[in-house]
Protein backbone atom coordinates (compact mmCIF):
# COMPACT_ATOMS: atom_id res chain seq x y z
CA UNK A 1 0.00 0.00 0.00
CA UNK A 2 2.85 2.39 0.77
CA UNK A 3 3.77 2.45 -2.91
CA UNK A 4 0.31 3.31 -4.27
CA UNK A 5 -0.28 6.75 -5.77
CA UNK A 6 -3.54 8.66 -6.15
CA UNK A 7 -4.26 11.86 -8.07
CA UNK A 8 -7.04 13.84 -6.40
CA UNK A 9 -8.52 16.93 -8.07
CA UNK A 10 -9.68 19.78 -5.87
CA UNK A 11 -7.88 18.29 -2.89
CA UNK A 12 -6.95 21.43 -0.95
CA UNK A 13 -10.07 21.89 1.18
CA UNK A 14 -13.54 20.67 2.15
CA UNK A 15 -14.36 17.14 0.91
CA UNK A 16 -11.22 16.93 -1.20
CA UNK A 17 -8.95 17.56 1.76
CA UNK A 18 -10.85 14.93 3.73
CA UNK A 19 -10.24 12.37 0.99
CA UNK A 20 -6.55 13.32 0.85
CA UNK A 21 -6.15 12.86 4.62
CA UNK A 22 -8.09 9.58 4.69
CA UNK A 23 -6.12 7.91 1.90
CA UNK A 24 -2.79 9.30 3.10
CA UNK A 25 -3.45 7.84 6.56
CA UNK A 26 -3.82 4.45 4.87
CA UNK A 27 -0.47 4.61 3.14
CA UNK A 28 -1.28 6.22 -0.18
CA UNK A 29 0.99 8.82 -1.74
CA UNK A 30 -0.92 11.77 -3.17
CA UNK A 31 -0.64 14.21 -6.04
CA UNK A 32 -2.91 16.96 -4.76
CA UNK A 33 -4.39 19.18 -7.44
CA UNK A 34 -5.73 22.63 -6.67
CA UNK A 35 -6.83 25.64 -8.69
CA UNK A 36 -6.88 28.74 -6.49
CA UNK A 37 -6.44 27.44 -2.93
CA UNK A 38 -2.65 27.61 -2.84
CA UNK A 39 -2.36 28.43 0.86
CA UNK A 40 -4.65 25.59 1.95
CA UNK A 41 -2.94 23.14 -0.43
CA UNK A 42 0.52 23.99 0.87
CA UNK A 43 -0.57 23.76 4.49
CA UNK A 44 -2.11 20.34 3.93
CA UNK A 45 0.95 19.08 2.05
CA UNK A 46 3.25 20.34 4.82
CA UNK A 47 1.11 18.65 7.47
CA UNK A 48 1.11 15.28 5.72
CA UNK A 49 4.72 15.38 4.58
CA UNK A 50 5.71 15.95 8.20
CA UNK A 51 4.03 12.63 8.97
CA UNK A 52 5.59 10.81 6.01
CA UNK A 53 8.28 12.59 4.00
CA UNK A 54 7.76 13.18 0.29
CA UNK A 55 4.35 11.52 0.31
CA UNK A 56 2.32 14.49 -1.00
CA UNK A 57 3.08 16.67 -4.03
CA UNK A 58 1.14 19.66 -5.33
CA UNK A 59 0.06 20.73 -8.80
CA UNK A 60 -1.82 23.93 -9.63
CA UNK A 61 -4.06 23.96 -12.70
CA UNK A 62 -7.35 25.33 -13.95
CA UNK A 63 -9.06 22.13 -15.08
CA UNK A 64 -10.89 24.04 -17.81
CA UNK A 65 -7.54 24.16 -19.65
CA UNK A 66 -8.24 20.83 -21.30
CA UNK A 67 -5.02 20.71 -23.29
CA UNK A 68 -2.99 20.85 -20.06
CA UNK A 69 -4.75 17.99 -18.23
CA UNK A 70 -2.09 15.40 -19.21
CA UNK A 71 0.39 17.49 -17.22
CA UNK A 72 -1.31 16.29 -14.02
CA UNK A 73 -0.70 12.66 -14.92
CA UNK A 74 2.86 13.40 -16.00
CA UNK A 75 3.50 15.17 -12.70
CA UNK A 76 2.36 12.12 -10.73
CA UNK A 77 4.59 9.86 -12.79
CA UNK A 78 7.55 12.21 -12.50
CA UNK A 79 7.16 12.58 -8.73
CA UNK A 80 6.19 9.04 -7.75
CA UNK A 81 6.89 6.80 -10.76
CA UNK A 82 3.37 5.35 -11.03
CA UNK A 83 -0.34 6.09 -10.81
CA UNK A 84 -2.85 3.75 -9.17
CA UNK A 85 -5.98 5.87 -8.87
CA UNK A 86 -7.66 9.02 -10.10
CA UNK A 87 -10.29 10.69 -7.93
CA UNK A 88 -12.40 13.22 -9.88
CA UNK A 89 -13.48 15.43 -6.98
CA UNK A 90 -13.17 19.05 -8.20
CA UNK A 91 -16.56 20.58 -8.94
CA UNK A 92 -18.37 23.86 -9.50
CA UNK A 93 -21.81 24.18 -7.91
CA UNK A 94 -24.22 27.09 -8.20
CA UNK A 95 -27.87 27.60 -9.19
CA UNK A 96 -28.91 28.21 -12.80
CA UNK A 97 -32.68 28.86 -12.93
CA UNK A 98 -34.41 28.40 -16.27
CA UNK A 99 -34.32 31.75 -18.04
CA UNK A 100 -30.90 32.54 -16.59
CA UNK A 101 -28.77 29.99 -18.40
CA UNK A 102 -25.59 31.52 -19.80
CA UNK A 103 -22.77 30.22 -21.94
CA UNK A 104 -20.33 31.04 -19.14
CA UNK A 105 -22.31 28.98 -16.60
CA UNK A 106 -22.56 26.09 -19.08
CA UNK A 107 -18.82 26.11 -19.72
CA UNK A 108 -18.03 26.29 -15.99
CA UNK A 109 -20.46 23.64 -14.75
CA UNK A 110 -20.08 21.23 -17.65
CA UNK A 111 -16.35 21.88 -17.81
CA UNK A 112 -15.54 21.16 -14.18
CA UNK A 113 -18.10 18.41 -13.58
CA UNK A 114 -17.88 16.48 -16.85
CA UNK A 115 -15.39 17.62 -19.48
CA UNK A 116 -12.37 17.79 -17.18
CA UNK A 117 -13.05 14.40 -15.55
CA UNK A 118 -13.57 12.82 -18.97
CA UNK A 119 -10.38 14.14 -20.55
CA UNK A 120 -8.34 13.63 -17.38
CA UNK A 121 -9.55 10.02 -17.20
CA UNK A 122 -8.45 9.57 -20.80
CA UNK A 123 -5.03 11.02 -20.01
CA UNK A 124 -4.66 8.78 -16.95
CA UNK A 125 -5.75 5.56 -18.63
CA UNK A 126 -2.34 4.38 -19.93
CA UNK A 127 -0.72 4.78 -16.50
CA UNK A 128 -3.69 3.16 -14.74
CA UNK A 129 -3.58 0.20 -17.12
CA UNK A 130 0.02 -0.36 -16.08
CA UNK A 131 -0.93 -0.66 -12.41
CA UNK A 132 -4.40 -2.21 -12.70
CA UNK A 133 -5.72 1.01 -11.23
CA UNK A 134 -9.07 2.69 -10.73
CA UNK A 135 -11.02 5.85 -11.50
CA UNK A 136 -13.57 7.14 -9.01
CA UNK A 137 -15.74 10.21 -9.62
CA UNK A 138 -17.98 12.11 -7.24
CA UNK A 139 -21.46 12.43 -8.71
CA UNK A 140 -24.70 13.33 -6.87
CA UNK A 141 -27.90 11.61 -5.73
CA UNK A 142 -29.80 14.47 -7.40
CA UNK A 143 -29.00 13.10 -10.84
CA UNK A 144 -32.04 10.89 -10.30
CA UNK A 145 -34.05 13.40 -8.23
CA UNK A 146 -33.05 16.85 -9.52
CA UNK A 147 -32.53 19.63 -7.02
CA UNK A 148 -34.55 22.75 -7.90
CA UNK A 149 -32.85 25.55 -9.88
CA UNK A 150 -29.73 23.49 -10.67
CA UNK A 151 -30.42 22.15 -14.17
CA UNK A 152 -26.96 22.72 -15.65
CA UNK A 153 -25.23 21.16 -12.63
CA UNK A 154 -27.62 18.19 -12.79
CA UNK A 155 -26.98 17.70 -16.51
CA UNK A 156 -23.24 17.74 -15.86
CA UNK A 157 -23.39 15.20 -13.04
CA UNK A 158 -25.71 12.98 -15.10
CA UNK A 159 -23.07 13.01 -17.79
CA UNK A 160 -20.46 12.02 -15.20
CA UNK A 161 -22.59 9.02 -14.22
CA UNK A 162 -22.83 8.01 -17.88
CA UNK A 163 -19.08 8.52 -18.29
CA UNK A 164 -18.35 6.27 -15.32
CA UNK A 165 -20.51 3.44 -16.64
CA UNK A 166 -19.21 3.75 -20.19
CA UNK A 167 -15.55 3.81 -19.15
CA UNK A 168 -16.15 0.91 -16.78
CA UNK A 169 -17.20 -1.17 -19.75
CA UNK A 170 -14.52 0.05 -22.14
CA UNK A 171 -11.54 -0.08 -19.77
CA UNK A 172 -12.33 -3.43 -18.10
CA UNK A 173 -10.66 -5.55 -16.95
CA UNK A 174 -7.48 -3.47 -16.64
CA UNK A 175 -9.02 -0.36 -15.04
CA UNK A 176 -12.04 -0.27 -12.75
CA UNK A 177 -14.32 2.79 -12.92
CA UNK A 178 -16.85 3.64 -10.20
CA UNK A 179 -18.52 6.65 -8.61
CA UNK A 180 -19.84 7.76 -5.23
CA UNK A 181 -23.05 9.79 -5.02
CA UNK A 182 -23.28 12.03 -1.95
CA UNK A 183 -26.36 13.76 -0.65
CA UNK A 184 -25.79 16.65 1.76
CA UNK A 185 -22.11 16.68 2.71
CA UNK A 186 -20.82 19.99 4.14
CA UNK A 187 -23.02 22.97 3.29
CA UNK A 188 -21.71 25.22 0.48
CA UNK A 189 -19.41 28.03 1.64
CA UNK A 190 -21.57 30.62 -0.09
CA UNK A 191 -24.81 29.48 1.54
CA UNK A 192 -27.05 30.67 -1.28
CA UNK A 193 -30.32 28.75 -1.36
CA UNK A 194 -29.21 26.66 1.62
CA UNK A 195 -30.75 28.92 4.24
CA UNK A 196 -31.05 27.77 7.83
CA UNK A 197 -34.64 26.70 7.18
CA UNK A 198 -33.59 24.75 4.08
CA UNK A 199 -30.76 23.06 5.94
CA UNK A 200 -33.16 21.99 8.68
CA UNK A 201 -35.63 20.69 6.08
CA UNK A 202 -32.93 18.60 4.41
CA UNK A 203 -31.59 17.36 7.73
CA UNK A 204 -35.08 16.26 8.70
CA UNK A 205 -35.32 14.13 5.57
CA UNK A 206 -32.15 12.10 6.21
CA UNK A 207 -32.89 8.75 7.88
CA UNK A 208 -29.47 8.69 9.58
CA UNK A 209 -30.25 12.03 11.22
CA UNK A 210 -27.19 13.99 10.10
CA UNK A 211 -25.52 15.31 6.99
CA UNK A 212 -22.47 13.53 5.64
CA UNK A 213 -18.88 14.31 6.51
CA UNK A 214 -15.80 14.07 4.29
CA UNK A 215 -14.77 10.85 6.01
CA UNK A 216 -18.07 9.25 4.98
CA UNK A 217 -17.24 9.79 1.32
CA UNK A 218 -13.57 8.98 1.80
CA UNK A 219 -14.42 5.66 3.44
CA UNK A 220 -16.66 4.74 0.50
CA UNK A 221 -13.95 5.73 -1.97
CA UNK A 222 -11.39 3.63 -0.09
CA UNK A 223 -13.79 0.67 -0.18
CA UNK A 224 -14.16 0.98 -3.96
CA UNK A 225 -10.40 1.31 -4.41
CA UNK A 226 -9.90 -1.95 -2.51
CA UNK A 227 -12.79 -3.91 -4.07
CA UNK A 228 -11.28 -5.75 -7.06
CA UNK A 229 -14.56 -7.12 -8.44
CA UNK A 230 -16.53 -3.85 -8.49
CA UNK A 231 -16.76 -1.71 -11.59
CA UNK A 232 -19.55 0.41 -13.06
CA UNK A 233 -20.95 1.01 -9.55
CA UNK A 234 -22.66 4.26 -8.51
CA UNK A 235 -22.60 4.06 -4.72
CA UNK A 236 -24.96 6.38 -2.77
CA UNK A 237 -23.36 7.87 0.34
CA UNK A 238 -26.26 9.91 1.63
CA UNK A 239 -27.44 8.55 4.98
CA UNK A 240 -30.42 7.02 3.23
CA UNK A 241 -31.81 10.30 1.89
CA UNK A 242 -32.26 9.01 -1.65
CA UNK A 243 -34.75 6.37 -0.50
CA UNK A 244 -37.14 9.00 0.92
CA UNK A 245 -36.92 11.74 -1.73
Amino acid sequence: MDNKVVLITGGAKRVGAGIVRYLHARGWRVLLHYRASAEQAQALADELNAIRADSVALFQLDLLQTERLPELVNAALAQFGRLDALINNASSFFPTPVGEFTEAAWLDLLGSNLKAPLFLSQAATPALRETGGAIISIVDIHVERPFPLHTLYTVAKAGLVAMSKSLARELAPAVRVNAVAPGANIWPDEGGIFTQDKQEEILGSIPMGRIGQPDDLAQAIYFLLEAPYLTGVILPVDGGRSIVL
